[in-house]
Order: structure tokens, then C-alpha cells, then sequence
């Protein structure tokens, strides 16, 4: 498993990281032994950057971290704080702020926290900035050694990459996303801010394994947010309808190489971007692990197939996204 260092942080991070929503439970029911076998084999595998929140599963995501022994060395974990009742939508505090966070370090079972992610705060509340201020201040008194952000937006993350204290900066970038390249991730390597990459395959979409009559676990987000209803629509499918993200990553599919597993060609095409420190793909089974990792050792994709991309995206892909990008 290759390393990129992640910003300011220093870390030395996995290029394929874990995201570790599923670990709560919020894509299906999992017992604690598929979830030990998901950690043992990221750990095996030499995948050390795991992501996690406290709102996952209610805590039971950094539980199942905090309580697994084979953890890697070193291992960095990035949890996230700021969706939780006490605190969203309008209810931030530094005190607020500081009791979530000792509460993820309890469950991780540290002390100080490697780093903490402002949650998808409301876009009122980093306009205002005091909150970022409060990072500062708890990061001062040792709560936690770097913070950064995980937003919905561009515009969010330029408004959190104004900030001296930011070290990482988590954003939605993938084939189906791809806004981030134009500007923003030479702006966060300006500014030494290491990128996170999160829906990496689009909900799944990228995958190419979906059918417009593929059925979700009424827990899963594919379900039960499909069109916005609980949360940001671009979390979902990246915003993009269901029945339409299938047939455009049918037309994906053929841009990739043969032989090529398509989801391994959509994890190369966001390595293949310096300025990203990491991409964290979820699993909801072990053997998921040890696929993803493979993009790491793939060499880059020709030019020809990013400029077709990019063009792909720009023509066909982003006149469907709902929401904000």
C-alpha cells in the first residue's frame, strides 16, 4: 500500500483508506465479528487512515474501532463532530464542541484524538466562524493534534480553506464529481491542506454492479435518501438520480480498459490527482478490503481517458446532479 503524506498533518496515510459507516450498522445490520474481520483485514493490508463519526451508528462505529487490538502502526483516525442533536443545526458551542469530542475519545479509547472533522456544519455557521476558532482552542488544549472539515460544497471548502488552523479538507470527488479538480484541489495544496476523498464510487454507482431494479436494506442511505429526504441529496448517489446514475456508468464502463475492474479504474482516476492524500471507500464485507487496495498499485490512467472523462462529466454527467456542488 502506497502512503501521501496528509497536509499539514505530517501523517503518513494509505492512499486507500477505510470509511467506516457501515461499521454503525447504517447500511444493514453487522455483527461484531464482521466487524473485527473488516478492521483485521484494513489493518493487514497496511490500510492505516480509517474514518469515522460520532453519529455513526450512534457511536458504535468509534465503539467498534476503539475496542478492536490489531490496529496498525501507525494508524490515524479521523472522526468527525457536528451532526449530533446537541450540536446540529444551530446549537454550537466550544463547550458543546469539546463534550462530543471527549466522548469519541472515550469510545476510541485515547486520549487526544489524531483528527477531528467538522461534520457538514451548516454553511451559516462557517460563514459566522466562530466555530473555527473553537477548533483552534481545543486543539490548543491538546483535545485533539490537527482539525479539518468535511464539507457538502465547493464553496464550503473554500470558506474552511480561509482558515490557518485547517490541516485536511474532506470532500465529495469522484467520476460523477469531478468540480474539484478546476481549482480547489490546487488551492488546498497552496495551502498544505491535505485532501480526503469520500464517495469515491458514487454510492456504488461506479461500480458498474447496478441494475435499475437493484433493492437497499431500508437502513441504507441509497434508500431511505435517494431523492434528499434525510440529508444532503449529493450524499446520496452524489445527487444524482438512481435510474440515471446506472445507465451513465454503463457508459463508463466503456471507457475502462479490459480486464480492468471498473471499480478499481474509478479509485485510480481520483489517485491520479496529487494533491489527494487519501480516498476512503466503505465496505460491507471483508473481502471489499483487499479490492479497493489494488487501485493503489495500478499505474495512472492514460491522458486520453482523463480528457474523455472530463469531458464525459462535463457534457452528460453534471446537467443530472441535484443540489449544490
Amino acid at each position: 500500500m502506497n502512503t501521501r503524506r496528509l497536509g499539514k498533518t505530517g501523517f503518513a496515510v494509505s492512499e486507500i483508506g477505510l470509511g467506516t459507516w457501515q461499521l454503525g450498522g447504517e447500511f444493514g445490520p453487522m455483527e461484531d465479528n464482521e466487524a473485527s474481520t473488516i478492521l483485521a483485514n484494513a489493518a493487514r493490508l497496511g490500510v492505516n487512515f480509517w474514518d469515522t463519526a460520532d453519529v455513526y451508528g450512534n457511536g458504535l462505529s468509534e465503539h467498534r474501532i476503539g475496542t478492536f487490538y490489531g490496529k496498525p502502526d501507525p494508524l490515524v483516525v479521523a472522526t468527525k463532530v457536528g451532526r449530533s442533536s446537541a450540536l446540529y443545526p444551530d446549537k454550537y458551542t466550544k463547550g458543546g464542541l469539546r463534550e462530543s469530542l471527549e466522548e469519541s475519545a472515550r469510545r476510541l479509547c485515547v486520549e487526544t484524538l489524531d483528527l477531528a472533522q467538522l461534520h457538514c456544519v451548516p454553511r451559516a455557521v462557517l460563514e459566522e466562524g466562530q466555530i473555527f476558532g473553537w477548533m483552534d482552542e481545543l486543539q490548543a488544549e491538546g483535545l485533539v493534534r490537527h482539525w479539518g472539515a468535511s464539507v457538502e460544497t465547493i464553496a464550503e471548502a473554500e470558506l474552511c480553506l480561509r482558515q490557518p488552523g485547517l490541516a485536511t479538507l474532506q470532500i465529495i470527488f469522484n467520476i460523477f464529481r469531478q468540480d474539484a479538480a478546476d481549482t480547489l484541489l490546487a488551492k488546498a495544496a497552496a495551502a498544505d491542506v491535505g485532501i480526503i476523498v469520500r464517495l469515491p464510487l458514487a454510492s456504488g454507482l461506479l461500480t458498474g454492479k447496478f441494475s435499475g431494479d437493484t433493492e437497499f436494506s431500508p437502513s441504507d442511505h441509497r434508500s431511505y435518501n435517494r431523492d434528499g429526504e434525510a440529508f444532503s441529496v449529493g450524499e446520496t448517489f452524489g445527487g444524482i438520480p438512481f435510474e440515471t446514475g446506472v445507465a451513465l456508468a454503463e457508459k463508463v464502463r466503456a471507457m475502462v480498459p479490459e480486464g480492468l475492474d471498473m471499480g478499481l479504474f474509478a479509485l485510480r482516476w481520483i489517485l491520479d490527482h496529487p494533491e489527494v492524500s487519501t480516498v476512503i471507500a466503505g465496505v460491507s464485507r471483508s473481502d471489499q478490503i483487499a479490492a479497493n487496495a489494488e487501485a493503489s498499485a495500478l499505474p495512472p490512467l492514460p491522458r486520453p481517458v482523463h480528457e474523455a472523462l472530463a469531458a464525459f462529466y462535463k457534457d452528460a454527467v453534471r446537467p443530472h446532479i441535484r443540489g449544490a456542488i
